[in-house]
């Protein structure tokens, strides 16, 4: 009896770790088809699905362009694949409308800061650690940006590198893919998934 109880608790402690699992990974938010679920920019040059990757790629007058959910989060982990294209990457995610984690190289350090985030006001106050040896420059990355009320952590190819405490967040906001104004660059991202965090 004492073995059957003890073989129950281990299958219902798997299956509650697997619906956290599942509920942290979540669900689509890129179809891989078109800008569904998403805010284009007006006259949008910027943002192009094709073969299921998500294009990024700055227009002739080099100006910025943010790609903003439709949808909301509060507590959320959002989870999604990078490659770097050409040019001097300046890219990030924004997380609940204004700060953000950075990807590729910083305007101001001049230099990569990948998974760091960026707060307006503060520039970068805590820089993600382990970088350079996890980051794949001419291949897919995976970035994991865990937001629980204002603070962030972040995860990149698996690994834990960066946790933050922002004062300056919002409590609810959209998720937001950046394209850096004043730069010759290109990105592509896939697999950008959300779920909520408890």
């Amino acid at each position: 009896m004492k073995n059957t109880l003890l073989t129950l608790a281990a299958v219902f402690g798997l299956f509650g770790s697997l619906l956290v699992q599942a509920d942290e990974s979540g669900k689509s938010l890129f179809n891989g088809k078109d800008l569904t679920g998403w805010k284009a920019p007006e006259g949008n040059i910027w943002w192009i699905v094709e073969d299921g990757i998500l294009k990024v790629r700055s227009g002739p007058d080099q100006k910025g362009s943010i790609l903003w959910s439709e949808e909301e989060f509060t507590d959320f982990a959002v989870t999604l694949d990078f490659k770097f294209g050409e040019g001097i990457i300046d890219s990030g995610v924004h997380v609940k409308s204004q700060d953000q984690i950075q990807i590729g190289i910083s305007g101001s350090l001049k230099r990569d800061m990948t998974a760091s985030p960026y707060i307006p006001g503060k520039g970068y106050p805590v820089e993600a650690e382990g970088v350079k040896e996890l980051l794949k420059m001419d291949d897919w990355n995976t970035l994991k940006i865990e937001v629980k009320g204002m603070t962030y952590t972040s995860y990149l190819n698996g690994k834990k590198v960066m946790t933050y405490t922002s004062v300056s967040g919002k409590e609810k906001g959209p998720i937001g893919l950046q394209l850096h104004g004043k730069r010759d660059m290109s990105i592509d991202f896939r697999s950008i998934k959300v779920g909520e965090l408890k």
